[in-house]
């Protein structure tokens, strides 16, 4: 069983994510703050991150520095997940560094789709 962190300040996006993956068989972690999420990363090294961009304190690209800071951290993959449909803010996203990008409304079947690729592959290499 696989288990991954959400980092999501909205309280039914962070639900219906919880409730896909658990329904797979995925263990979950919950941080509303990306404080926490990165708390939580070093504290569990989860085998994938779904990451927030706008949070409450510091934003996802500012958490997604800290995590790739850590050693132990470097191969889990991080993913972004939000509703921003600007496409520089978009391209801000991605190369930032995150792994892949997952827009909000999520669609399921992708959303599904691209948990499981990258739960199999781990990073992909450069």
């Amino acid at each position: 069983m696989s288990t991954i962190l959400i980092v999501e300040d909205n309280e039914k996006n962070m639900k219906l994510v919880r409730d896909i993956l658990q329904h797979q068989g995925h263990a979950t972690l919950e941080a509303a703050t990306g404080t926490d999420g990165v708390r939580l990363a070093r504290e569990h090294r989860p085998d994938l991150i779904l990451m927030d961009i706008q949070l409450p304190d510091i934003d996802g690209i500012a958490a997604l520095r800290q995590i790739r800071a850590e050693p132990a951290l470097d191969a889990t993959p991080v993913l972004a997940v939000s509703a921003s449909v600007m496409p520089d803010e978009q391209q801000k996203i991605v190369t930032s560094g995150f792994d892949a990008f997952i827009t909000k409304p999520i669609d399921l079947k992708g959303f599904r789709e691209t948990v499981r690729r990258f739960l199999e592959r781990g990073r992909a290499t450069p």
